[in-house]
């Protein structure tokens, strides 16, 4: 029985998450530069939905399990350090954020939940929230994140999501100017970190919804 995939249709007829390819196939046809691809999970189509199509072009949506050689040279978390993450209950929906202790766990600052929101932007807004956190307390702990997206709009100094502003998400959207008015107006020397979830599991800021 062949798995069921998720396509996300960037541009096209009707853009969107499609639970079928019938229904993605329809979206996509005759349409000039379509822009789509297949995920193999819910959550990969929702977190894709919000970021760009370019960021995943060519790029496989499931990875092997490391080799005991990759392992190694990743080797362990840094510990001194704090870790960020998101949850978003639909694209758009309801969505938090937090930041944690790396090692003991203790939650550091927490967020939301926010009316229609989505997870890029929470580990967006959680990645620029820790950064403050550890200015503001003179801290030289390095920050993880899961999220490359967010990473990528962080070094951009903007939050590229496609959400358009409606009055539920108004509070979401002032968030985000909050954000990027502070990453335009601060330095900062944190260094910021890719958590690697296939060496290491979940970012102990993680939610648990998965």
């Amino acid at each position: 029985m062949a798995k069921k995939k998720f396509y996300v249709v960037w541009q096209g007829h009707k853009e969107g998450i499609f639970s079928n390819w019938n229904a993605c196939k329809k979206s996509i046809s005759n349409y000039p530069q379509a822009q789509y691809k297949s995920f193999l999970t819910k959550e990969e189509a929702i977190k894709a939905f919000d970021g760009v199509y370019a960021d995943y072009v060519g790029k496989k949506t499931s990875k092997p399990k490391l080799s005991a050689a990759e392992l190694q040279k990743i080797g362990d978390p840094n510990l001194y350090s704090i870790a960020v993450d998101a949850a978003s209950s639909g694209n758009p929906g309801k969505m938090e954020y937090r930041g944690v202790d790396t090692q003991t766990k203790k939650q550091l600052f927490h967020q939301g939940p926010f009316e229609q929101g989505t997870n890029n932007i929470g580990e967006f807004l959680a990645l620029v929230h820790g950064l403050a956190y550890l200015k503001k307390h003179n801290s030289d702990r390095l920050l993880y994140t899961d999220s490359r997206i967010a990473m990528g709009w962080v070094r951009q100094k903007k939050c590229k999501t496609k959400l358009s502003l409606n009055a539920k998400n108004k509070t979401v959207f002032d968030l985000v100017a909050r954000a990027e008015n502070w990453l335009k107006a601060n330095t900062y020397t944190t260094i910021i970190v890719k958590w690697e979830t296939k060496a290491w599991g979940e970012i102990p800021a993680d939610f648990g919804r998965k």
